[in-house]
């Protein structure tokens, strides 16, 4: 069925993005550093959201929200972020989606001000559905990718891409077996807490 065949290919890019991530940590195990670079840091934010909501089926309905993240920072390439997305504005029959997901994120070198990165998010996606069909929540795997834009010392703002699998959804007997794949852009700011 089409929504197997999509739990398992989100399934397969989150394995991928754990292996390319114990990698790289083992990387850093090999050797000791010749010099000392920005060690650990957290950081947190407040972004806007606006996603393809991927319901109902075959519609441009998208969904627009807020929301908020931490990003931990262990070394200057690896770290992990959770999120948490409320997406409650441009509904046409009240339906809602929100997300809390979490995962290890791999920040590939800075280019100036500019620090592009790839994440695999795995957590809970929620779903209020329209015409009063009721709501529901299933395990969500989100990969992403996007830019840091540094301010200042303490400030970065960023842009972001996620596509996400809501594996065995949406199991509704009067709707098609499409898997949702809520999908779109994310734009924020950050403020560090310490380093």
């Amino acid at each position: 069925m089409i929504s197997q065949k999509n739990a398992r290919k989100g399934s397969f890019v989150c394995y991928l993005a754990a292996v390319a991530f114990l990698f790289a940590a083992s990387a850093f195990g090999q050797v000791v550093p010749s010099a000392t670079g920005p060690g650990r840091s957290l950081w947190a934010g407040a972004e806007y959201s606006n996603i393809d909501a991927s319901f109902p089926y075959n519609s441009n309905q998208r969904l627009w929200g807020i929301g908020g993240f931490v990003d931990y920072h262990i070394t200057a390439h690896i770290g992990a972020e959770g999120e948490a997305r409320f997406l409650r504005f441009n509904s046409f029959y009240g339906e809602t989606e929100d997300n809390y997901l979490a995962g290890p994120r791999y920040m590939i070198r800075s280019f100036g001000k500019f620090q592009p990165y790839a994440q695999c998010l795995a957590g809970l996606g929620k779903i209020q559905y329209p015409f009063q069909i009721g709501n529901a929540s299933y395990f969500a795997v989100a990969p992403g990718a996007g830019v840091n834009y540094r301010l200042s010392r303490r400030f970065t703002v960023r842009g972001e891409y996620e596509y996400q699998f809501w594996l065995n959804s949406p199991n509704i007997a009067t709707e098609p077996a499409h898997q949702l794949t809520p999908n779109g852009f994310h734009i924020g700011v950050a403020f560090r807490v310490f380093r």
